[in-house]
């Protein structure tokens, strides 16, 4: 798969859904983990989706159009964040379920991790609800670039572990590390 455009399309921050037909792979992880240079990295898109060093500050469903409408890359909002209210926080939580539970057109979630860490609860607790609901979704462990070669295949091992086995993927937003792997499973998830 090549991706030979990207544009974003909208933002959506209530429980609604973007009417479209088009397949849809969404973009899930703690606020902050690098959902956004994720993507950015995917679509070789520098500033497609805005990244930041404060936490939080994807507070809705983002939507971008790739190849003209081939699929849609779908930013969620970040979890894990503590310093929100409470009330915010139970507000991303009900954006996210709605979404998952209700995109006929979702075909796929990424849930990003960051390498260097266990993951969390709300990792864990995550990739249950996946399960349960029967949404398919694959592990990207990032920030391959701040380990060594044999720290970070340890730590790869120690994620899909934590995951109960299920499928790795490792990056690298800064290096591009992966991006070939994750092109080559989005090909595989749209055919």
């Amino acid at each position: 798969m090549k991706i030979l455009s990207a544009e974003y399309e909208t933002s959506i921050v209530s429980k609604r859904l973007l009417e479209s037909t088009k397949p849809e792979i969404a973009v899930a992880g703690r606020s902050n983990v690098g959902k956004s240079s994720f993507i950015n990295m995917l679509t070789a898109r520098k500033k497609l989706a805005r990244s930041s060093s404060e936490p939080g500050r994807t507070r809705m469903l983002n939507y971008f159009n790739i190849n003209k409408g081939e699929f849609y890359l779908v930013d969620l909002p970040g979890y894990g964040y503590a310093r929100v209210a409470e009330r915010q926080k139970e507000d991303w939580k009900e954006i996210i379920e709605y979404y998952l539970t209700n995109s006929k057109n979702l075909k796929h979630v990424y849930l990003i991790v960051d390498i260097r860490h266990e993951p969390g609860a709300s990792d864990l607790q995550l990739a249950e609800y996946l399960t349960y609901y029967e949404i398919p979704f694959t592990v990207l462990a990032t920030k391959a670039d701040k380990l060594s070669r044999m720290a970070c295949a340890k730590a790869a091992e120690d994620v899909k572990k934590a995951f109960k086995g299920i499928d790795v993927i490792v990056i690298s937003a800064e290096k591009g590390t992966g991006r070939e792997d994750v092109l080559a499973h989005i090909s595989t998830i749209l055919s």
